[in-house]
């Protein structure tokens, strides 16, 4: 049944490959331009969101919307002044006409430094406005809370001229003056910008080394243009798709980066086993008296029977690892942070796009290019590339260096099996100290203007901060005081803040013996308060109450997460493979090959060791759901690999091989196309990580790490030495399932 359905989408498309290739073009030019200019509305860059992912329900967010609920006034803007001392002669007056022209903003509530308070400077209440070395100032502009949001960006726009425009105005009382504007608004358009020059650099990177890599693999430039053709579109299609997405959920500013990163390598992928496996289907054609035979005219009787071969082969192959790919990134869509189900969603969207290119597009050009793809390519006439191509785009040979690395390793499979595993588990060591982070200005580049900003807020204007925990007390302020002494007592609490009555609540703000926003010390704080039963209901906000209630979400859907995920991909390589052993083998290897990638993910960016080589400032830890999206999306492209493998061996086997000659045989086959496919997508995610936001280093680098070690140790090495050690065993499953694969096999 699935045969035939593969083998008449191959025909189909044999009878329509300019109309397929037309659609494709119209769709790919529509995607870019919704993604670019929202066709009418918004760009998609325009509706992405950022900052601390949050988590419904939980007792941070909870706290955050009482806080924002209660707060009076809207968004605000500082101007950071250096070199502007504010007891110098004549300061005053040159401020002032700053001040009113501020305060005339349509939109603006309030305009807030030491001049306008009584006594200016020597007013105990300005001292929060003043650096701590007497240097410099800020002037705060706040707007209105109940502007509409196209009024907001206007304001905050004329807001921001008129404040870099003041050190400039200082001219006279304050020649060296100099100035910084920041605020969470600035912060926010900031890591969008750094966003969409990332994915610009990624994809100058990526998309020619990977051309470099597939004409390597194939011989010429012509069929290694297919599949960047189709990586192209589904670029395209998925860009457009985001947007659509973004109207349904909220979309973290770095989903762009990571799931087009994802499509980009996937369609190359997907592009590079159709491709491979139609050439070397047209190659045995021509070959053979009958193909010789076939005479030249449209819809060529050798490229339709190839074409339809490779479909119902590779392109079920192709089907079926997007299947485990999607699975295993919609297993997202069961936590509760949006950040993770916005991933999970896009990432579905953008794998099955990957799939519809590799099995429209490609094929059809494949058919308009036909004969010309087994030809001799130019790079075959030219003086020591032809040695290289002719060893790199053999498509035929049962034989070679895969197969005779095979060999050696069933030769002494106990001996690779322990090696493969000790090498694995010294990998993934750093786990053992792995520290989990929610941030926001961190994941900016160490020279950002904005984390330049709170930086020197941080050091000059500690008055002007706010406790980074804010405790959110339902009670009286009496009983409010009377509680404080007792939150003091609490390890590493080094001060309580006053409470402040507000509403029908009292804010209290805690400080920690840490300068590390967030870290283990403030979470141990968090916890700790949240531990004490005061009496009355008490919720505690801020970045490391985020992050305790981020993992706690995560400990809550893992189990439901996980168990879909292998329940559904133990069914589905069961039907493939009628086995119930190479299901648990494949993905036990997948969870060693896992913790192996995020233990030296942990090594390169949480200890800083490749801090100096990846241009990043380690924050103390890796981003949350980065560990999440790496273990989700590593885990489909393991997978990928493995349905790679698998189909090629499981062909064999049912051809009558013995068993170590069907591994060998089908390693070397399927193992110059994993090997190729891995090459492609490390130089894809490796493109990436020349991004300047971290957290996008830091996804890029964990992929091709993650796929590194797959393709290598685990393909190469672990898995033929376990199947070689299991032998008849590998095909092993209870009568009852043998005759449930017998009726629902998927085979081809």
């Amino acid at each position: 049944m699935l045969t035939r359905v593969f083998d008449t989408l191959g025909r189909i498309i044999s009878r329509h490959p300019k109309m397929t290739v037309l659609v494709w073009a119209v769709v790919a030019a529509l995607g870019f331009a919704i993604a670019m200019t929202g066709a009418g509305g918004a760009s998609l860059f325009d509706r992405l969101e950022s900052g601390a992912p949050s988590v419904p329900n939980s007792q941070s967010e909870y706290a955050q919307q009482i806080l924002s609920d209660l707060r009076d006034s809207g968004e605000s803007l500082t101007l950071v002044l250096d070199d502007a001392p504010p007891d110098a002669e004549g300061m005053h007056d040159a401020v002032f006409p700053a001040h009113i022209e501020l305060s005339r903003i349509q939109g603006v509530q309030s305009v807030l430094s030491p001049f306008v308070l009584p006594g200016t400077t020597t007013n105990p209440a300005a001292r929060p406005f003043i650096a701590q070395d007497g240097n410099g100032f800020l002037i705060i502009v706040t707007l209105k809370v109940d502007l509409s949001e196209f009024a907001v960006d206007a304001a905050l726009a004329q807001v921001g001229a008129s404040l870099e425009a003041i050190p400039a105005a200082l001219d006279e009382v304050a020649p060296d003056a100099t100035g910084r504007v920041g605020g969470m608004s600035l912060i926010y358009d900031e890591i969008v910008n750094q966003v969409e020059q990332d994915l610009i650099t990624g994809e100058a990177i990526a998309l020619p080394l990977a051309l470099i890599v597939m004409v390597l693999v194939f011989g010429g430039f012509l069929a290694a243009a297919m599949p960047l053709a189709g990586a192209l579109a589904s670029i395209a299609g998925g860009l457009g798709t985001l947007v659509a997405l973004s109207y349904a959920m909220p979309l973290d500013s770095s989903v762009v980066n990571v799931v087009t990163v994802l499509g980009l390598g996937l369609s190359i992928d997907y592009g590079l086993l159709i491709v491979s496996r139609f050439r070397e289907e047209l190659a045995a054609l021509v070959a053979s008296d009958d193909g010789a035979r076939v005479r030249r005219r449209r819809g060529d009787g050798a490229v339709v029977q190839a074409l339809t071969t490779t479909m119902s082969t590779a392109g079920r192959t192709v089907a079926f690892s997007a299947v485990t790919i999607a699975i295993s990134s919609a297993g997202l869509l069961v936590f509760t942070p949006p950040i993770l189900r916005g991933f999970g969603a896009a990432g579905v969207a953008v794998i099955l796009i990957a799939l519809v290119t590799a099995l429209t597009l490609v094929p059809a050009m494949l058919v308009l290019f036909g004969r010309r793809l087994v030809r001799p390519s130019v790079l075959s006439r030219v003086p020591l590339l032809n040695r290289l191509v002719r060893r790199t785009a053999d498509v035929q040979s049962s034989e070679g260096r895969i197969a005779t690395l095979t060999a050696h390793v069933q030769r002494r499979p106990w001996l690779v099996l322990g090696g493969s595993v000790a090498l694995l588990a010294l990998l993934a060591s750093p786990i053992a100290h792995l520290d989990l982070r929610n941030t926001t200005l961190q994941l900016l580049p160490s020279d950002s203007a904005q984390r330049e900003y709170v930086r020197q807020i941080a050091e000059q204007y500690p008055d002007a901060t706010s406790a980074s925990i804010q405790v959110v007390a339902e009670t009286t302020l009496a009983e409010a005081l009377a509680w404080v002494p007792t939150v003091a007592g609490i390890e590493d609490v080094t001060e309580v803040e006053a409470p402040v009555p507000l509403g029908n609540v009292v804010i209290i703000g805690v400080n920690a013996d840490t300068t590390d926003d967030g870290g283990p010390v403030e979470r141990d704080v968090v916890r700790a308060i949240r531990a004490l039963d005061p009496g009355f209901p008490v919720y505690v906000a801020g970045t490391a109450a985020v992050q305790v209630d981020f993992v706690q979400a995560l400990v809550d859907g893992a189990p439901v997460a996980g168990g879909l995920v292998i329940a559904v991909v133990l069914v589905l390589l069961f039907l493939m493979t009628g086995s119930v052993v190479i299901p648990i083998k494949a993905l036990l290897c997948n969870v060693i090959s896992l913790a192996a990638s995020v233990g030296v993910l942990t090594w390169a960016f949480q200890d800083g060791h490749l801090a100096g080589l990846l241009d990043f400032t380690p924050v103390g830890g890796i981003e949350t759901y980065v560990v999440v999206l790496v273990i989700a999306f590593a885990f489909g492209l393991a997978m990928d690999y493995e349905v790679f493998l698998l189909a090629r061996i499981k062909e064999l086997h049912d051809a009558g091989y013995p068993d170590n000659d069907a591994v060998r045989e089908g390693l070397q086959r399927s193992g110059r196309i994993i090997t190729s496919a891995a090459a492609i997508i490390i130089v894809v995610f490796a493109g990436f990580v020349f991004g300047r936001l971290l957290v996008i280093k830091e996804v890029g680098f964990a992929l091709a790490v993650a796929v590194f070690i797959d393709a290598t140790i685990v393909r190469l090495l672990l898995v033929p030495a376990t199947m070689t050690l299991l032998g008849k065993w590998n095909w092993w499953a209870p009568a009852p399932l043998q005759r449930l694969h017998a009726r629902f096999a998927i085979t081809h």
